[in-house]
């Protein structure tokens, strides 16, 4: 059980500071700030008519008056957030389904708390209602910090972290109602590991205010500002404008939590949680790049209701003998999944007439997500065509032994599972597999380009898009081997780069998704294109040589952003280096 706690806790500090997290960010930043805006309290007279101080306390001992009350709203603010989200993530759907209450209730008492207290940061006789249920609580000062408190509540209830397996199995066990002692201790652990990042933002948040002069003399402004961010951050959240900003932002924490979470003894914790059906596709493993077989997939079992087919009619897997099926496991509000979803959408139309049916399993993470209008909306949103099956219950989560979302699973012409994936990357890997099970299945199929190809005759022979991932590299020609997340000091080959490889020199730091530019760091490679292109980011320059001789230099500046390197009048062989300077993070190259 302390393994499982432990595990718990990394998985929740990892959670904490993921992109998923950003929405709530502002709000707990702002919460942390002074707890009024009322003048200051007049200094009393020192010294009684008995000599001694007036206000009681010993000679000596500063006045009580001098001493403001300890603004204790940051702990309140994540106090009543780690409360409501843990309670409800274990006991949300039993409550709901008991009182026959709509799925999204939940979320809607959140964003309704958001307003509120943003109406109260304006308006202050909201805020003293709002405050009015802590009033008869003993402790001191707690009546003042009631608003705080109420707002971490409603912000529990808007707190969508990014779901690994540990948020996974929490809420499949509270979906299901089969809380055990190693559930709960797992919740709790979870739950510290994600307040103690976030205790740490809304205590800098009140030492802003306390340090910074503009806060105190402006507090009654202030107040107002935060209370109309709080309210537009609401409406933002209902109208799902912040997913918008959490897709374009890479995916930063998910090489530590595939470390946490989707280890060894962390699997061997977590399936003592799963129950022991369909042990054989524990044969295939995550991401590997080569068909196995995995024995027959699952049916989807459970399913409450289908989108995107033929008046909401079922599909049987049986019935799609003959065809290779993709099963991509997913849930809206979960950023991994939107930014899994185009590639989807594109290997379905590309090869939906060769061969292959995509279908979408919508598990749930939260009770919301369990509204079949809020799936079609978001369906349709996202301009998804396949079609989606409601997993509600979680069944066919279960007969896939699924642990993440995304999670997509690579079924045969006969039915036999043949590969799987979780989480995002591992597009180019996964679409090639696909065009070999349609080459099984058929092999007489005449294929279109891999989708992260034009499809032009004037490029066709150009180098292929490299990707700087420890899992996606091809073509790596240096010295040493590759080694994830440390840094190394590498070297280039001896016989020099030949077309289509890469290689590093210097210090470099290689992970899952891109590649940190240490002490010297340098990257060679041939390609035949006409432009090379790099996907950058940080605070930073590079200096491009093209044959040995330098060609240009170029300032990096904020979030992944793609810059041309080199433009040829026509497609040709060309040697490259880049020089980086410290702390740049190298993504991908694309050539045109």
């Amino acid at each position: 059980m302390v393994t499982l706690a432990l595990i718990g806790l990394l998985g929740g500090l990892i959670t904490a500071v993921s992109p998923c997290i950003l929405p709530v960010l502002p709000v707990v930043f702002l919460a942390g700030g002074p707890s009024t805006d009322a003048p200051a309290p007049r200094r009393p007279s020192l010294v009684g008519a008995s000599g001694a101080p007036a206000d009681g306390t010993h000679p000596g001992e500063p006045p009580s008056a001098a001493r403001p009350p300890r603004n204790r709203r940051p702990y309140a603010v994540v106090a009543g957030l780690v409360l409501s989200f843990a309670f409800f993530t274990l006991l949300g759907v039993t409550i709901i389904s008991a009182l026959g209450l709509p799925q999204d209730i939940l979320r809607y008492v959140g964003l309704a708390l958001l307003v509120l207290i943003g109406l109260g940061l304006i308006l202050p006789p909201v805020e003293r209602i709002l405050e009015k249920p802590f009033a008869r609580i003993p402790q001191r000062q707690v009546n003042k910090e009631g608003s705080a408190f109420a707002l971490g509540l409603g912000l529990g209830l808007l707190y969508v972290p990014c779901a690994g397996p540990v948020l996974a199995a929490i809420t499949i066990a509270g979906a299901r109602g089969e809380i055990s002692a190693d559930i709960v201790v797992l919740t709790a652990a979870f739950a510290l590991g994600t307040a103690i990042p976030l205790l740490l933002f809304a205590l800098a948040g009140r030492r802003v205010a306390e340090r910074v002069a503009a806060f105190r003399t402006r507090a009654r402004k202030l107040r107002v500002i935060s209370g109309i961010l709080m309210i537009a951050l609401a409406f933002a959240l209902a109208f799902d404008v912040t997913t918008a900003l959490q897709r374009a932002l890479p995916d930063y924490t998910r090489a530590a939590q595939r470390t946490v979470e989707d280890s060894d003894a962390a699997r061997r914790q977590l399936s003592g949680l799963y129950d022991d059906s369909n042990k054989e596709l524990s044969r295939c493993e995550d991401g590997v790049d080569e068909l196995r077989t995995c024995g027959q997939a699952p049916p989807l079992a459970g399913i409450s209701t289908w989108i995107n087919t033929a008046g909401g009619s079922p599909v049987d897997l049986a019935a799609l003998r003959g065809r290779v099926v993709l099963i991509d496991f997913w849930t809206y509000s979960c950023i991994n999944c939107q930014r899994s979803i185009p590639h989807i959408k594109d290997w379905d139309r590309a090869y939906r007439d060769k061969g292959l049916t995509v279908l979408g399993v919508h598990s749930p993470e939260f009770a919301f997500e369990k509204s079949p209008k809020n799936v079609a909306d978001q369906t349709r949103k996202l301009g998804i065509t396949y079609p989606v099956a409601l997993d509600n219950e979680l069944d066919t989560w279960d007969n896939y032994r699924n642990r993440f979302w995304p999670a997509k699973y690579l079924i045969d012409a006969r039915g036999n599972v043949r590969y799987l994936t979780f989480g995002e990357g591992r597009y180019a890997q996964t679409e090639s597999l696909i065009r070999d099970l349609l080459r099984q299945a058929d092999p007489t199929v005449v294929l279109p380009p891999p989708t992260d190809q034009a499809d032009d005759r004037l490029t066709a022979d150009r180098t292929p898009e490299t990707y700087l991932s420890t899992h996606r590299i091809r073509g790596y020609a240096g010295t040493p081997e590759l080694a994830e997340d440390k840094p190394v000091a590498y070297a280039y080959p001896a016989d020099g780069v030949r077309p289509n490889e890469i290689a590093l020199a210097g210090t470099w730091t290689a992970g899952y998704e891109h590649f940190t530019s240490g002490k010297d760091a340098r990257l060679a490679l041939t390609y035949h294109a006409r432009n090379a292109n790099l996907v950058l980011a940080g605070e930073g320059s590079v200096t491009v040589l093209v044959d040995g001789a330098p060609a240009r230099t170029i300032r990096v500046h904020g979030t992944p952003t793609l810059y041309r390197l080199t433009d040829h009048d026509e497609a040709r062989d060309t040697r490259l280096e880049l020089r980086l300077t410290p702390g740049l993070q190298a993504f991908a190259f694309t050539y045109g």
